[in-house]
């Protein structure tokens, strides 16, 4: 027994712990970490549950964690409006202190978990967010979970909300940040597993690759995850194309590749393109992809016996993925050199952060009609009627991946406090969320000619959209078969226009997605879209129906008026999809979204209208609030070739900008676009600077003749020349 007690001393000092010591570069400790390790212990290190190796004084860790509205799956945390709520905010600074105040309840969870000796899954630093994909359809469940449809506000949004989850210290990462699902990936979820994309040149460099890159060249996201779908023929998790020539080589990408949860099964299973599990787990190491969630790095070994990859390889990819837990601090000798590690626990779910939550969804919420200015409702309104099947739901509020909060606050309950107390406010919900009411004795829409004001909040849930192991109520694998709200309440709204004589009805949609309101918008008096607004959602909504707030979200996404307007869901062909291809009017225009107040343009200033490959566009705006309420607004500006010869966007927004304007003040907006901001990309993919004419236009929705007829303002435009 002595012998042994001996042998073990003996083998502790023979390890070299100077990996703990923080006064070396990551890359040297990372090497002298791994190098010490025996075979089994690296190909270990290689899944996302990580064992603890207890004589190298490495911890058990997972990897997966989840961050896209907050700290998810981890018990208590601050609910933040889902990821498409943000995008329609347009404000990259919120984006940023969303991202900040998550990080900063990640840190503190993290260090009361290792305090516990908690290290499993979701209680770690490493987030698998944000989810960057472009929502090309809307009929995608899992669109909500990103910031739009549009490449340019998706580049701004991620980037402001990376920093802030992986903090400004030089040294340390706050936490790590995941861009996901890389690439080309936005559904159908149902054939996620085996489906081939082989989008053209001009998509893939126009639309799919751009926010990655951003993403990665500007902001130095430290994950990327690949997908579970293929791209021209080989799996994303497989893809040299992608993750070596693309990724690494051409973007210089430093952090570590991780697996779509089973992804790398579908290279055997699904795709097909390996005959055994071994060589999927081959193929898939060779390619970049460093960590494997799932199990079938667990073949790797055999893999080594067959030859078909070497531990020299293994070191590689592991060395890298060490690299990630040393920027987080997880490995220093000694601590106290690591800004994060004092982060207390007062800051998880603190007042600030829930009060950043509702000026969240505040800014995120778009006012989509006011018919005769109903809106905003007065406080002492006698006898207002809240009804429909989310008025009093709280699930509706958190969307997917969310976390727990003691909080939630509901419409109806947000209602209930911002009114007088001497109004008669009367609620029933008169309609299931997605089945028939069984009893015909509905008194409900009764309640409506009664009333002198109605908010019905319908939509649909994170139950009927979503990924395909989540959306239970979905009949398509999560993602949706239309773009109409259920039947049984469309038939409710109907009944309720039906019964509300001259009194108003105002809409409040939920939903993560377009919806069409065909057959009920006309009959509507006001309507506001609401996404997954988080915990204060309700709070958040009432704050604008009774005018504490002025609405200032727009839309991040295109309002098709039905399916019948879509491509064919499974056609990753650009043609007719978002605003920047689609040629038929749809619902309601990307980029649009009312005030309570007017704003006009005028006086659009160029600093020339030719230009020449190296110079920058200086460009100028006067912008007047002529109505009666002191508003944010967003400033959007447009971008749209004369003679479009080559399949190229027919508009694209370029700049904008958040601004505070008040009634009766009058600001001066400037931009600046740069040589590359005015280049296009061809046919073959390349960016170029393609000569001709084009428009320069700035409001305050996407340029359509459909936004002035909704109510936007109109936009003010002007000719430039490339030379």
């Amino acid at each position: 027994m002595l012998t042994l007690f001996f042998s073990k001393i003996t083998s502790a000092q023979k390890i070299d712990f100077s990996f703990q010591d923080s006064n070396l570069s990551i890359e040297q400790r990372a090497k002298i970490l791994v190098s010490q390790m025996t075979l089994e212990e690296k190909l270990s290190q290689l899944l996302n549950t990580a064992p603890a190796i207890e004589r190298l004084e490495v911890s058990s860790y997972d990897w997966w964690n989840e961050a896209s509205h907050g700290v998810a799956r981890n018990g208590k945390a601050t609910i933040f409006p889902q990821g498409i709520a943000i995008g329609a905010s347009f404000d990259p600074s919120l984006a940023n202190r969303v991202g900040t105040a998550i990080s900063t309840e990640a840190r503190a969870k993290y260090i009361i978990s290792q305090k516990m000796g908690n290290h499993s899954r979701y209680a770690g630093l490493t987030f698998w967010s944000p989810n960057i994909n472009i929502f090309r359809d809307p009929r995608w469940g899992r669109g909500q979970e990103t910031y739009g449809e549009d490449p340019y506000l998706m580049a701004k949004m991620g980037i402001s909300f990376v920093k802030g989850l992986q903090g400004e210290d030089p040294t340390y990462l706050k936490t790590a940040a995941c861009a996901k699902h890389f690439a080309v990936h936005s559904g159908p979820e149902e054939l996620r597993h085996h489906f081939n994309a082989n989008p053209s040149q001009q998509d893939l460099y126009e639309t799919y690759l751009p926010v990655f890159q951003a993403l990665v060249e500007e902001v130095k996201v430290e994950g990327v995850m690949s997908a579970y779908n293929a791209v021209y023929g080989d799996a994303a998790s497989g893809s040299k194309f992608l993750l070596q020539k693309t990724l690494r080589e051409a973007w210089n990408f430093d952090g570590y590749v991780v697996s779509d949860c089973g992804a790398i099964n579908d290279i055997y299973k699904g795709h097909k393109t390996a005959s055994t599990r071994e060589e999927a787990a081959a193929i898939a190491l060779m390619a970049g992809v460093n960590l494997n969630c799932g199990g079938t790095y667990n073949y790797l070994k055999k893999a080594l016996e067959e030859g078909l990859i070497k531990e020299k390889l293994v070191d590689q990819r592991l060395i890298q993925l060490f690299k990630t837990r040393f920027r987080l601090g997880m490995f220093d000798k000694n601590a106290t050199n690591n800004p994060y590690t004092a982060i207390g626990p007062e800051h998880i779910h603190s007042e600030k952060h829930i009060q950043l939550a509702r000026e969240a969804a505040q800014k995120s919420i778009v006012l989509l009609k006011n018919k005769n200015n109903i809106l905003p409702l007065p406080k002492d309104i006698k006898v207002p009627y809240v009804t429909g099947p989310f008025a009093n739901s709280s699930d509706v509020l958190m969307g997917n991946y969310y976390g727990v909060s003691p909080n939630l606050v509901t419409v109806l309950e947000g209602i209930a406090d911002a009114v007088s107390l001497g109004t008669s406010l009367n609620y029933r919900s008169g309609a299931l969320p997605f089945q028939k009411n069984l009893n015909p004795l509905n008194y409900a829409p009764v309640v409506v000619g009664m009333s002198d004001a109605t908010i019905c909040v319908a939509g649909i849930s994170a139950d009927m959209e979503g990924e395909e192991v989540d959306a239970i109520a979905s009949n398509s694998k999560g993602d949706r078969v239309n773009l109409k709200l259920p039947q049984n309440q469309i038939d409710y709204i109907k009944t309720m226009i039906e019964k509300k004589k001259d009194k108003p009805l105002i809409l409040v949609i939920a939903s993560g997605s377009a919806v069409s309101l065909e057959g009920i918008e006309e009959g509507c008096d006001a309507i506001l879209q609401m996404w997954y607004p988080g915990e204060q959602g309700g709070n958040a909504v009432a704050d604008i129906l009774f005018g504490d707030v002025s609405p200032s979200g727009h839309l991040p996404i295109t309002f098709p008026k039905n399916v019948a307007q879509l491509p064919a869901f499974d056609d990753y062909s650009m043609k007719e999809r978002t605003y920047k291809y689609m040629t038929q009017e749809p619902m309601f225009p990307f980029g649009f979204g009312l005030t309570y107040s007017k704003i006009e343009f005028s006086e659009l200033k160029l600093t020339s209208d030719v230009l020449r490959k190296k110079d920058n566009l200086e460009v100028s705006v006067l912008i007047k609030n002529t109505g009666n309420y002191d508003i944010e607004e967003v400033v959007q500006l447009y971008i749209s070739p004369n003679k479009n010869e080559e399949n190229l966007p027919l508009t694209s927004l370029k700049s904008f900008e958040r601004i505070s304007i008040n009634k009766g003040e009058s600001k001066n907006i400037s931009f600046t676009l740069k040589p590359d901001d005015l280049k296009v990309v061809n046919e073959k993919g390349k960016k170029v600077w393609r000569k001709g004419l084009y428009t320069i236009t700035v409001g305050n929705s996407s340029p359509s003749e459909l936004s002035i007829k909704l109510g936007a303002s109109k936009p003010i435009s002007k000719e430039i020349q490339l030379k």
